[in-house]
């Protein structure tokens, strides 16, 4: 499991029926660098799936209304346990890790992308385990999309 977080915060509205929940420490510092931050884990022992994001000039992460009807409520202490969601570089197979850090921008857009997309394009990659060059075919055409910006591969 990559490195788990955890730490005790204190809520507080988010605005638009929202609970916000600070995040005390860098995610680039503490796992990688990344445009967007998917993650996942724990609040008060309840399984939660989100993004960090800044909110007032603080980093944190926004929970739905449903969070306040059956949640802490704003200003209450919470206990938080936070990990990447869903596979990361460091996951990768070599030939395609590679290939990411070859271009940048391809790179950094897979680095943003949700796990659902993440994981639909290694499924893709992984399916030619026995015939290596249509691996290797694939996955030129993976940093093309993600080059292009395109979250998933046309006709999926």
């Amino acid at each position: 499991m990559h490195d788990e977080q955890h730490y005790t915060a204190d809520s507080r509205a988010g605005g638009r029926g929202r609970l916000f929940v600070p995040v005390p420490f860098d995610p680039d510092q503490v796992w990688a660098p990344k445009p967007v931050h998917h993650v996942t884990g724990t609040l008060n022992g309840r399984g939660i799936r989100a993004v960090i994001v800044e909110h007032e000039g603080q980093r944190g992460f926004l929970l739905g209304p449903a969070w306040l009807r059956c949640g802490p409520e704003p200003g209450t202490r919470v206990n938080v346990a936070l990990t990447p969601e869903g596979p990361q570089r460091a996951d990768l197979a070599e030939d395609l890790a590679a290939a990411l850090e070859a271009s940048p921008a391809a790179g950094a857009f897979f680095d943003a992308l949700a796990q659902f997309y993440r994981r639909a394009y290694l499924r893709w990659i992984d399916a030619t385990k026995n015939r290596p060059e249509v691996r290797a075919q694939r996955i030129a055409e993976v940093v093309r999309l993600l080059e292009a910006g395109i979250k998933q591969r046309p006709g999926t």
